[in-house]
C-alpha cells in the first residue's frame, strides 16, 4: 500500500513542481512560498492520512533531486521547514493575518511605526489556536493529485495576499527556529518589510529581545505631556529598554568615555540598535554657554521625526540630576541648533540600570521631551586578560569571512 500510495504522491508533486517551472514560478519569492506551503500542507496531509513518518521527506527529497537536478530548495532539512511552516500557518491563521493588517491600514492619520506600537495591545491576545491543515486535495484515489479545486484556489490567492509572501523564505525560517509567538512574528515581518531588514539583523533582534525592548517594556519618559500627536507615540516607539550594546567591551572601570568611544567606533551597530531613522551628528559636541564650555556625548539627527536627539551616557546608576543635565542640553540645542523647519529636541539618557520610581519624579516638571533607558553592555573583562582576547576588528573579519563561504 505505501508503494501504490507514494508513487501516486511523488506523481503529483513532480507535476506541481513542473507547473510551477512553465510558469517561471519558483524564481518569484512569493510563488516561490506558495510553493513551499503548498508542499508543506501536501506533506501534512498525506502523512496524516497514509500513516508515514519521517522517512518519506527524505525519500521524497531524493526523488525530487533525480527528477530535477537542477532545482534548489528540496533538501530533506528544507522540505521539513516546508512541513513546519505550513503547520503553522494553517489557512485560518493567513486570513487573521491579513485581517489584522487591514485594520492596521485603516487606521488614519498614524505613521506605519507608531502603527505597530498600538498594535502590541492586539498583539497581546493574538494567540491562535492551531487548526487541522485544510485538505488542497481531493482525497479519492481517482482524483488524489495537487491541480487546483477552487477551494484550493481560494487558499492560494489568500496566501498570496498575506504578509507571509512579502517575506523572503530565509526570514521564515529564522523566524521559525527563535521565534514561536505568531503575534511577535507578524510584528517581526512588518518591521523587516518596513526597514529592509537582512536575515542576520532580523536573528539578531529576536535573539536581543527588540520586541520586548521595544513594545512590551514598560518605558520611562514625558513624551505624552512634551510631545505632540503622532510624534508622541512615534517617539515612544523608537525607544528601547533596555538597549544592547554586546558589541563592546569594557573593563571594571569602565567610564562614560571608554563605553562611548566603543560607541562611536562601530558607529554601524550603534545605529542598527538605536533604530531606523537615526543619523549620526557627533560626539562631545562643544557649546560655549556664557563663557563656559560644554559637551554632549552624543548628538544625533532623526530623519523621521525631524529633530535632533541628545544622548547623554552614564556608567552607572540613574540619578535625579542626569535629567536637570541633560534637560540643560537639550536646550541648547534647541536654541544653538534647531532651525524652524526642526521639531523639538529630544534628550535620552541611557544608565546603567534605575529606579523606575525615581526616575519618573525626577523626569516631572520638564518640558523638554526627555526618556531614561538602561543599557547593557557584554559582561566586564579583566584589564590583564584584554590583550590575549581577540579585539571587535579581528572577529568582524572573520565573520566577513565566513559570510563570503
Amino acid at each position: 500500500m505505501m508503494n501504490e500510495n507514494y508513487t501516486q504522491f511523488l506523481a503529483d508533486v513532480k507535476l506541481k513542481i513542473k507547473e510551477a517551472q512553465l510558469k517561471t514560478i519558483v524564481a518569484a519569492n512569493s510563488q516561490m512560498l506558495l510553493l513551499y506551503w503548498q508542499m508543506g500542507n501536501y506533506i501534512l496531509t498525506n502523512q496524516n492520512q497514509q500513516g508515514w513518518g519521517a522517512k518519506v521527506i527524505e525519500l521524497l527529497s531524493s526523488d525530487l533531486k533525480k527528477e530535477f537536478p537542477q532545482l534548489k530548495g528540496f533538501s530533506a532539512r528544507n522540505m521539513l521547514y516546508m512541513k513546519q511552516f505550513a503547520k503553522a500557518y494553517p489557512y485560518e491563521v493567513i486570513a487573521d493575518f491579513i485581517q489584522l493588517e487591514l485594520q492596521l491600514k485603516n487606521k488614519e492619520n498614524i505613521e506605519q511605526p507608531v502603527l505597530k506600537a498600538i498594535l502590541y495591545a492586539d498583539l497581546n491576545q493574538f494567540e491562535i489556536t492551531q487548526q487541522p491543515v485544510a485538505p488542497i486535495q481531493n482525497t479519492d484515489k481517482q482524483q488524489n493529485n495537487i491541480t487546483q479545486q477552487p477551494v484550493a484556489q481560494i487558499q492560494d490567492d489568500t496566501f498570496l495576499q498575506s504578509i507571509l509572501a512579502r517575506v523572503s523564505w530565509s526570514h521564515h525560517v529564522v523566524m521559525m527556529d527563535k521565534e514561536a509567538h505568531l503575534g511577535k512574528r507578524f510584528w517581526y515581518m512588518l518591521n523587516t518589510i518596513e526597514h529592509g531588514n537582512s536575515r542576520n539583523v532580523l536573528a539578531m533582534q529576536i535573539e536581543s529581545g527588540l520586541f520586548e525592548r521595544q513594545i512590551a517594556s514598560k518605558k520611562v519618559n514625558n513624551f505624552e505631556r512634551t510631545l505632540p500627536k503622532p510624534q508622541t507615540d512615534f517617539a515612544n516607539y523608537l525607544l528601547k529598554d533596555p538597549y544592547i550594546f554586546d558589541f563592546v567591551q569594557a573593563t571594571d572601570k569602565a567610564n562614560e568615555r571608554n563605553i562611548e568611544d566603543q560607541l562611536t567606533n562601530h558607529i554601524t551597530k550603534f545605529l542598527l540598535e538605536l533604530g531606523q531613522g537615526f543619523a549620526f551628528i557627533g560626539r562631545q559636541v562643544h557649546f560655549e554657554i556664557g563663557g563656559s564650555d560644554f559637551y554632549a556625548d552624543l548628538l544625533f539627527y532623526h530623519t523621521k521625526l525631524h529633530a535632533y536627539v541628545v544622548v547623554e551616557l552614564k556608567a552607572r546608576p540613574f540619578d535625579p540630576g542626569d535629567a536637570s543635565q541633560l534637560n540643560f542640553y537639550v536646550n541648547v540645542v534647541n536654541d544653538k541648533l534647531k532651525t524652524a523647519s526642526d521639531n523639538d529636541t529630544i534628550g535620552i539618557l541611557l544608565c546603567k540600570g534605575k529606579n523606575e520610581v525615581v526616575a519618573e519624579y525626577a523626569l516631572k516638571g520638564y518640558k523638554n521631551a526627555i526618556g531614561v533607558s538602561d543599557y547593557q553592555i557584554s559582561k566586564a573583562i579583566p584589564n590583564e586578560l584584554i590583550s590575549s582576547l581577540p579585539q571587535i576588528e579581528e572577529l568582524e573579519n572573520e565573520l566577513r569571512k565566513d559570510d563570503e563561504l
